[in-house]
């Protein structure tokens, strides 16, 4: 099993990335680079999260290596016996052999930071311009992050200067890698407090109101009368752009200079727009130079980007509008299931999407009753408490970490208790599922901000490039600083416990931080304490208060504004409902209609075949028959031949009776 563990959990890993990302990238319209680059990004943290708890079993075997070889002992298989005490260091089943745990931790993290520093920027800025060729948006990206980058320089030449001046320190390649790493770690648990505050009360929160119906329901009603308002603003605002390229499109005629660059615009647009313009446009002109004013290149490019900007909006909120009509519908199906006496969950619109069959089997309306009325608040009850007790011991681990006697850390007491006994099971599902517990605070958060309409993380394939490169580069900036606290609740860290002993494998690649003692003694321990001030004012909402005073409608119980969008949203969600009734209604007169004269159709069509099956029987046994010896042939041939030079009169299928040779009879007459 030596190295297995590691296999399954990098290729688990990549999956789960990819799964995320094609949940809010949309793969087939986003260009490659940026799917590679947000693939790598995220999948490089969520690797970090899951391997650590691996360093710490293999770590603390390697100690009892150590402890081992420092005294008598005897060799036994795949474990050593000390011959004092008769202690036994078991071999961990997910065991790493020395010497690929360093090696992985270096490749992992200075990706990573590559990612995050570099790349992403840089790729962020080229996928928000709006330049024609790519030699066009690599300038406008480097001219962009510009400021960007002498700002990291400006940071880190202050930690250079620092050093240097000091007679402490002899300046190396080691200590001035180590600079660099304590920069980024600082920025970045900087965030991860702030974030970490907002997680580790909100999401307990989250899913205890997850269990009152009236509460999501209202809400809903809420978010309803907030997103018309930004779907109104997003068509009004693609309105004003396809203007302004209409304006332009008719100015800039087919043989300009400047045509390629406003047929590029025009396949950013909307099909509705694009075949609106075609109409309109006039190709048959010469455009001349001296007579009309044409916008330039750099004037196009703007408006380029707006087009870009604003069509991805606009197909995001109809998006979003109609996830939250579903989910309207069925929040208000589930307060009308409630009191149902026969407990099966009746909903009032079939869903859209074709449903797996085997769902259906097992998933059905008794179940969905029993699991939507009865178990679900209560399980959602259950789930906070347990998530707001994992809360607790964080809040309690974060300010108490740095006390090595008696050890106050709750993390640190139970990996210590299960070294004693060396059950590495128990130590990695404990490192495991804290580290979760925070990355799943911390990254929640990631994905639930939004700074205004320039980074979004929205489900259903909506995310831009710009919010996906985003999120990568916060991921990365996140996840060591994460690691590094995580590894200090749990006394891993030496520069924490102030134990001469092996440090983990991830330690080893940050070097010493005692470079830098006045981060490393101050700003590490006692930083992470802001974590109760944050946890208070999340608890209170106070963050929400204050946006709610300067304007931007949050959504708060005692609030009038609030009340007032509840009953927007509540008609405007009416107002929705009763038109897909009426839309159900219709296709099913349709159908009803279809199902009942739709048979006499199909026996009107079959007579008509069987009528026309007998009259190529007929003809066909007339042309076999000898010549009669009678002269109505000869007339029948002459008939014929005068059909043919004059028009023949269309048949009356509404007659009582049809004549099978008009010409006889005019004869007859």
């Amino acid at each position: 099993m030596s190295g297995a563990a590691l296999g399954l959990e990098i290729v688990f890993v990549f999956f789960l990335a990819l799964f995320l990302l094609h949940r809010y990238g949309d793969f087939k319209k986003q260009h490659r680079l940026v799917i590679i680059a947000t693939l790598l990004a995220w999948y490089l943290c969520f690797l970090i999260v899951f391997i650590l708890p691996l360093d710490v079993s293999t770590t603390i075997y390697n100690r009892c290596k150590l402890a081992v070889n420092s005294s008598p002992a005897e060799n036994n298989g795949s474990y050593v016996t000390l011959a004092p005490s008769k202690q036994k260091c078991f071999k961990p089943w997910s065991y790493i052999p020395d010497g690929i745990m360093p090696i992985f931790w270096r490749v992992v993290y200075w990706t990573s930071q590559f990612l995050t520093w570099i790349l992403l920027p840089f790729m962020q800025s080229y996928a928000r311009s709006g330049g024609f060729s790519i030699t066009g948006k690599i300038k406008t990206a480097l001219i962009e992050n510009a400021i960007y980058y002498g700002t990291y320089l400006l940071i880190f030449g202050a930690f250079l200067i620092y050093v240097a001046v000091n007679p402490n320190f002899n300046l190396q390649w080691n200590q001035l890698q180590t600079i660099g790493i304590a920069a980024a770690n600082t920025w970045g648990l900087f965030l991860l407090v702030l974030l970490l505050g907002y997680g580790l009360v909100e999401i307990p929160r989250s899913h205890w109101n997850g269990a009152k119906r009236g509460y999501l329901l209202m809400k809903t009603y809420f978010k309803a009368a907030k997103l018309m308002t930004e779907k109104a603003d997003a068509e009004e605002n693609l309105e004003d752009i396809m203007e302004e390229v209409r304006k332009v499109s008719e100015s800039i005629k087919y043989n300009h200079p400047l045509r390629k660059c406003v047929d590029t615009i025009l396949k950013k647009c909307p099909t509705e727009y694009q075949e609106r313009m075609g109409r309109n446009m006039d190709d048959y002109e010469d455009f001349d130079e001296r007579q009309n004013s044409y916008p330039s290149e750099k004037s196009l490019a703007k408006l380029h980007k707006q087009v870009i900007y604003s069509v991805q909006r606009h197909r995001r909120t109809q998006v979003q509008w109609q996830i939250l009509l579903e989910q309207a519908f069925y929040l208000e199906d589930v307060a009308k299931n409630e009191s149902s006496a026969t407990r099966q969950f009746v909903h009032t619109f079939h869903s859209q999407e074709p449903e797996n069959k085997i769902i259906q089997y097992f998933y059905t309306p008794t179940v969905e009753w029993y699991w939507e009325c009865l178990l679900r608040p209560w399980f959602y009850r259950v789930l906070a408490v347990v998530l707001a007790t994992f809360s607790v011991i964080v809040v309690w681990s974060e300010c108490t970490f740095f006390s090595t006697k008696p050890v106050l850390s709750l993390f640190a007491v139970f990996i210590q208790l299960a070294e004693k006994t060396y059950n590495y099971i128990y130590i990695e599902m404990a490192c495991f599922l804290t580290i979760f517990f925070l990355s799943i605070c911390v990254y929640s958060t990631v994905f639930r901000i939004r700074v205004f309409n320039y980074y979004y993380l929205a489900s259903h394939h909506q995310t831009d490039a710009y919010s996906l490169l985003f999120s990568g580069m916060l991921f990365c900036r996140l996840t060591p600083p994460l690691c590094l606290n995580f590894l200090g609740l749990t006394h891993m860290d030496a520069t924490i416990s102030h134990k001469k002993t092996q440090p983990t494998a991830y330690t080893s690649i940050m070097g010493s931080m005692r470079v830098l003692s006045f981060i490393a003694d101050g700003f590490y321990i006692y930083y992470p304490m802001l974590v109760v001030i944050l946890c208070i004012a999340t608890y209170f909402s106070l963050g929400t208060r204050c946006l709610n005073l300067l304007g931007f409608q949050q959504f708060m119980g005692d609030s009038e504004m609030t009340s007032d969008l509840i009953d927007e949203g509540k008609e405007l969600i009416r107002r929705e409902k009763r038109k897909r009734q009426r839309q159900e209604e219709g296709e099913n007169r349709r159908r009803e209609w279809k199902e009942r004269y739709g048979n006499r159709d199909d026996s009107a069509r079959s007579r008509a075949v069987h009528t026309d099956q007998k009259e190529s029987s007929f003809s066909e046994t007339s042309a076999n028959r000898p010549l009669s010896k009678y002269t109505r042939s000869n007339g029948r041939t002459e008939r014929d031949r005068i059909e043919l030079l004059q028009d023949a009169e269309p048949l009356d299928f509404n007659a009582d009776s049809v004549n099978d040779d008009p010409l006889e009879s005019d004869s007859g007459r």
